[in-house]
């Protein structure tokens, strides 16, 4: 069986002086597993992906567009998103996050 193990997630991110870092963690045919670090003041701009999604704050405090809101994203904060939900990013502080995008497995 094929797995990824991680000893500390929190020091895989990297957090850039300027810019975004995406570090993928695992990828195959059901998920695509990255790691971003964001430099306070980016942004990622509204977007829709074709697949569910999840994002998980480990570090900082950022703003996420979800469709037509927009919440307040702090260490422990969770954002489950359906297929083609726009969304959109902006760190209000250096940010580390996780993304889990789930690939359909139905054949």
């Amino acid at each position: 069986m094929d797995y990824t193990f991680i000893t500390d997630l929190f020091a895989e991110a990297n957090l850039p002086q300027k810019g975004i870092l995406s570090n993928v963690l695992h990828k195959d045919a059901s998920a695509n597993i990255t790691l971003f670090g964001f430099a306070a003041g980016e942004e990622l701009s509204a977007h829709s992906a074709p697949t569910p999604a999840v994002l998980y704050f480990l570090e900082g405090e950022a703003e996420v567009q979800l469709g037509d809101d927009t919440v307040s994203a702090k260490p422990g904060s969770f954002v489950f998103m359906p297929p083609m939900l726009t969304h959109g990013i902006s760190a209000k502080t250096p940010v580390k996050m996780l993304l889990i995008q789930i690939k359909s497995t139905a054949s």
